[in-house]
């Protein structure tokens, strides 16, 4: 069989116009995506370079405040010291520990004002009394600074405002390196007399006694603070917008032409410091640019190879059929023959006016007697009818296409035909076979429904949504702009008290009812599903936050407005509502449920019966943070995964001789890595997991007591923490007895820390606990003591053994006289109460000196014993991967 017709005709276009076609595309596409990266690697220098120019502006604004913090501190001295000398100047001075650049920092002076209280006049002097360095800054002692107009000038004003001020810049009269601009400036503050504060510049003049001022070289303390890739990046000047058009600073480095200028300004002190940043020519990386390039160029000429390569194989194809059909023109016959046992359709035309001259028996049965009638009458849909009218339009074939014939009678069926031009006797015909799918076509449509909906509410199932929502995603990451969607996570609130009441088939003809309420709030267009058991979720396409907001009210209110009566019982109920809205991001599929689960949750927490639109704020992430934690902690309890090591608490005066330890809880992660309890204990307590993880250390604990620490059965004391959630368990004593009787371990060698804000958050129920397992034998600290909002009186009806100072007042006990007292005076009170006081965070061997001499009786911490795995967890499991399901 063979069609008619010539062969370039029937081959089309040559295989070279092909390959240059798809070669061109492709060079194309390579230029593009190139020119693409190319903005792409400008934006983020320009972005690099603005980044970098704020902090210039930062970075030059720190040296200047720390400054005037020096000059605050100094300015306290002199009100809490009238006493003053050179000698305590300088050592004042020098326990301030001023972190300024040292090159950048001249002195600090004290200029006492002669007479004082004077208006200022041609005999009123500000001559310089003290001075640091001294040494290098003698020559100031005596100087009369009211001869420099720029350094007058700030004085005036840091005395009628009680601030900081900053002179203009002018030459220094310190000695300038080689090299170095002159150029500094001083920074300003009165001192006043002893009294109250005063309020008024005239209160101001008449109590001032002098003025402190630090010098500072302009150039060092701008290129100390600059230092790096300021400058490395930016040609710097910098002017003094309040007085002078000239720069007082210029790096004088130079630049990029045709980058624009990063322009700052710096308020300080007031003046107003502009800087100008200038760009240095920087190399960019073009390694990528490079690479797309080369492999643009390279995939083209592959799939141009590729597309000749197929073009000419075709050719060979087509040029092998027409040789075969010519041997087998002869064999009409006996196609006509085994085509009427043949249970497919089968229709012979006439190619010229498309008219049936054959059908078989089964096209006999289905369709009547075809005989005469145009081919193209056969279809139902008026395109098929006319390309079935157009011979050459059906080209080398027409296969497997499904559609519905009909036949002379109105009879319609789906079919799967296929028409192809044969040669038989010279002449060119219409060569249809198709075969009956209706039963097959009725099936698939019958099971791709049920694959794709609910069977109880007839909406989308959630593997149905789930396809949309992440076709919709994918369609917008194709557009340069689209319209902003939004998903709404809809979950029944209390719908299990109508299951518990009245039965499952009640809770399933409501879902039915509020299925078919909520279809008709819906837009065209709008996706709505069943998720799972009382959980909805709405794909609303083309609308915006308050528009979605609105969307989800309309559902809220339709869904709390529903009566439903089952049984002479009438319920009502209501439903909280999660909002995503996508605008600008571009989320995955596993985020954007993610997310409308956490505003849901949030809508429920918050309430019930109410709608909540997710936002990117602090709250969300961390709920977001701990609703995933709370998975992966679940996990990690039922895997084992949870760790324990100990840190030895030490006695500071060396009498107790037995070794005491603590047990601190960690976390193996899904990679092998350690977490810290700060991580995930948070989450733990949000969600309620604390009971089953500290039974789960109290458990192992005493199971392996032997294998803590290597003093084994002599250990002296194990102290392990229980949380809030634990001690208003009811059946937490019991259990920890009964594993103390199971495990044979002595109870006076176990120590139960409690802290002072769940001690004093449910006293009855704390002090209850206690008692019961003191009277086994264990030992009961408070821990954390000080950090809550208790008083010393608790202790009086807490039946505690020790007391654990917060590791806060034991921090800054070398540095602060109120902790030091602090922790004196819980030492004292504990040993009269017959108590031991523990201080944690021990950092320095000064440190446990200083407890020891306020009668602290041991300590723990860092600088005494770094925490260790117990003996029994030191062999690690290789790491697991854990996956994480919502």
């Amino acid at each position: 069989m063979a069609a008619p017709g010539s062969n370039s005709r029937r081959v089309g276009l040559p295989p070279l116009v092909w390959a240059s076609a798809v070669l061109l595309v492709g060079l194309l596409c390579t230029v593009l995506v190139a020119h693409r990266e190319w903005r792409g690697l400008q934006e983020s220098a320009e972005a690099s370079r603005r980044a970098l120019a704020d902090a210039g502006a930062t970075r030059l604004r720190v040296p200047l405040e720390q400054a005037a913090s020096t000059l605050r501190a100094m300015q306290t001295v002199f009100l809490s010291n009238d006493q003053m000398d050179q000698a305590r100047f300088s050592q004042y001075h020098a326990s301030l520990r001023s972190p300024l650049p040292p090159t950048a920092y001249t002195s600090v002076a004290f200029a006492r004002r002669s007479p004082a209280g004077q208006p200022l006049a041609d005999h009123v002097s500000y001559r310089y009394e003290f001075v640091t360095p001294y040494e290098s800054n003698s020559a100031l002692v005596g100087f009369d600074m009211v001869t420099q107009r720029a350094n007058l000038s700030a004085l005036l004003r840091a005395r009628d405002t009680d601030t900081v001020v900053i002179s203009a810049p002018f030459a220094l009269r310190q000695t300038t390196p080689v090299g170095q601009n002159p150029l500094g400036i001083t920074l300003r503050l009165p001192v006043y007399s002893d009294g109250p504060t005063p309020t008024s510049p005239n209160q101001r003049r008449a109590r001032e006694i002098g003025a402190l001022a630090i010098g500072m070289r302009l150039q060092p303390l701008v290129e100390s603070a600059l230092a790096g890739s300021v400058l490395e990046g930016f040609r710097v000047r910098i002017y003094d917008a309040t007085a002078q058009a000239h720069p007082f600073y210029d790096s004088g480095t130079p630049v990029e032409p045709g980058l624009p200028v990063q322009v700052r300004r710096l308020d300080f002190g007031g003046r107003q410091w502009r800087m100008e940043m200038e760009p240095r020519p920087r190399p960019m990386d073009l390694g990528r640019l490079q690479t797309i390039l080369v492999g643009g160029f390279v995939i083209s000429l592959l799939l141009a190879a590729l597309v000749w390569s197929l073009a000419t194989t075709r050719r060979r194809a087509m040029a092998l059929g027409e040789q075969m059909s010519r041997r087998y023109r002869e064999s009409e016959l006996r196609f006509r023959a085994l085509n009427e046992l043949l249970p497919a359709l089968v229709l012979l035309a006439d190619a010229r006016d498309g008219r049936i001259v054959y059908a078989n028996q089964a096209a006999r049965l289905r369709l009547g007697d075809p005989t005469g009638l145009p081919l193209s009458a056969l279809f139902s849909d008026p395109q098929l009818q006319h390309r079935a009218r157009d011979a050459d339009a059906i080209g080398n074939d027409w296969g497997n296409l499904e559609a519905v014939l009909m036949s002379p009678a109105g009879d319609a069926f789906w079919a799967s035909a296929s028409i192809a031009q044969v040669d038989m006797d010279g002449e060119a015909h219409l060569l249809m076979v198709a075969t009956d799918i209706s039963e097959q076509r009725e099936l698939t449509e019958r099971l791709s429904y049920q694959a794709t909906h609910d069977a109880l509410t007839e909406l989308c199932n959630r593997r149905e949504f789930e396809r949309r929502v992440e076709e919709a995603l994918h369609e917008r990451k194709g557009r340069a702009t689209s319209d902003p969607c939004a998903l709404l996570y809809i979950d029944l609130d209390q719908f299990k008290l109508i299951n518990d009441v009245s039965g499952h088939m009640a809770g399933d003809q409501l879902l039915a009812q509020l299925a078919l309420a909520m279809r008709q709030q819906l837009r065209g267009g709008d996706v709505l599903a069943r998720l799972g058991g009382d959980e909805f979720g709405l794909m609303a396409f083309h609308v915006d936050a308050e528009g979605a907001r609105a969307l989800a009210e309309r559902l809220r209110e339709c869904i709390e407005a529903l009566m439903f009566v089952w049984q002479d019982r009438t319920y009502t109920v209501s439903a909280s509502i999660g909002v995503v809205v996508v605008d600008q991001q571009e989320p995955t599929l596993k985020d954007l449920l993610a997310w409308a689960d956490t505003a849901c949750y949030l809508a429920k927490e918050n309430g019930r019966n109410r709608v909540h639109l997710y936002r990117e704020d602090n709250e969300t992430t961390r709920r977001h943070g701990e609703m995933e934690w709370a998975s992966r902690l679940r996990w990690a309890v039922e895997q084992d995964r949870l760790l324990l090591d100990y840190q030895e608490i030490v006695p500071l005066d060396g009498s107790d001789t037995a070794t005491s330890i603590e047990l601190l809880l960690r976390l193996r992660d899904e990679d092998g890595g350690v977490v810290p309890p700060g991580a995930f204990l948070p989450a733990a307590e949000r969600y309620g997991l604390m009971p089953a993880i500290d039974r789960w250390v109290i458990r192992n604990a005493l199971a392996h007591f032997s294998l803590l620490h290597e003093s084994g059965m002599r250990l002296g004391t194990c102290a392990i923490n229980l949380s809030g959630a634990s001690i208003e368990d009811e059946g937490l004593a019991d259990f920890i007895l009964a594993r103390i009787t199971e495990y044979a371990v002595p109870a006076h060698t176990l120590c139960f820390e409690i802290t002072e804000t769940v001690a004093v958050r449910n006293l009855l129920k704390v002090v209850s606990v206690i008692e019961r397992l003191r009277r086994a034998g264990c030992r009961i600290a408070l821990d954390d003591f000080g950090a809550g909002m208790s008083s010393f009186g608790y202790l009086k009806n807490l039946p505690v053994d020790l007391i654990k100072i917060d590791g806060s007042f034991i921090r800054d006990l070398e540095t602060d006289p109120m902790s030091r007292t602090i922790v004196s005076a819980i030492a004292q009170i504990g040993h009269q109460r017959g108590l031991k006081v523990v201080a944690e965070w021990v950092s320095s061997p000064r440190m446990c000196e200083a407890l020891r001499a306020l009668g602290v009786d041991y300590g723990q911490g860092y600088a005494l014993h770094r925490p260790e795995r117990v003996l029994f967890q030191r062999e690690e499991p290789p790491p697991r991967r854990l996956a994480v399901v919502r």
